[in-house]
């Protein structure tokens, strides 16, 4: 597992996991993604809005039952929810409540969201029960809640290696470092540093998080994951991190 953490909420950190996502999809990984700010949850909706727009056409989909969805989570289940094509909207809850295993494609990554009830399930109880029900070779990518809670800790604590995100901005790149220093603590070191809406990165960088910088991802508005030179760094941080991790790890195409 690699956990996608940073200092600070904006960072990003689910651009980068649904990014690094999809570029692992293209790659031919059986690629899972999984909100672990449970707070804060917002993965499942950028895969969704982005779904439809140039990189993200047809490349994400979900694990939803195509029966309604039972137990606790059902209480805010819109409608169609559990009806409508594989879709963004299955949380980690329900993928692991049921009896089959998370189906995967090589092709497109499965995305899971937050519980809806998040306090009623114990984050990292369910994140370490991933381990047990997906194959060793698929590549699982946990978007980090920001800040030091436990919360936070949570997916620090249940990933292999840490890949930190962070723009280059004073306050961003210390609280970024405080994370790394948290990660570290937790065994959970980093296994590279991702600067985003940036198109160069200061020698500096590494030396502060005393690891590498794997790739810089430029700036793009409105919809950077639309935009070619972004699909492209993230193919290149993909390729990269499958050379610093992944290789012998991962089933790579």
């Amino acid at each position: 597992m690699i956990a996608v953490a940073g200092g600070k909420g904006g960072s990003g950190k689910t651009t980068t996991t649904v990014g690094l996502a999809r570029a692992l999809s293209r790659r031919g990984a059986p690629v899972v993604a999984v909100d672990a700010d449970w707070d804060l949850p917002n993965l499942t909706e950028l895969a969704a809005e982005t779904r439809a727009s140039g990189t993200g056409s047809a490349t994400d989909r979900g694990t939803a039952d195509p029966d309604p969805i039972t137990g606790p989570d059902a209480a805010t289940t819109r409608p169609n929810e559990a009806s409508t094509r594989p879709n963004e909207a299955s949380t980690v809850v329900e993928a692991l409540r049921n009896d089959e295993p998370i189906p995967l494609d090589r092709s497109r990554p499965t995305v899971l969201g937050a519980p809806k009830f998040p306090r009623s399930v114990d984050a990292r109880t369910i994140l370490d029960s991933l381990d047990g029900v997906l194959p060793d070779e698929t590549p699982v990518l946990l978007d980090c809640p920001a800040g030091a809670s436990p919360d936070a800790a949570a997916p620090l604590r249940v990933a292999d290696r840490c890949l930190l995100v962070t723009p280059l901005r004073r306050p961003a790149l210390r609280d970024a470092a405080k994370t790394a220093a948290i990660a570290r603590r937790l065994n959970c070191p980093p296994v590279g540093v991702v600067a985003v809406r940036t198109d160069s990165v200061p020698e500096p960088v590494a030396d502060l998080f005393g690891c590498l910088v794997v790739e810089r991802i430029p700036s793009a508005s409105p919809e950077p994951l639309s935009a070619p030179a972004v699909t492209a760094a993230y193919d290149g941080l993909a390729r990269r991190l499958v050379e610093e991790y992944g290789a012998g790890r991962w089933r790579i195409a």
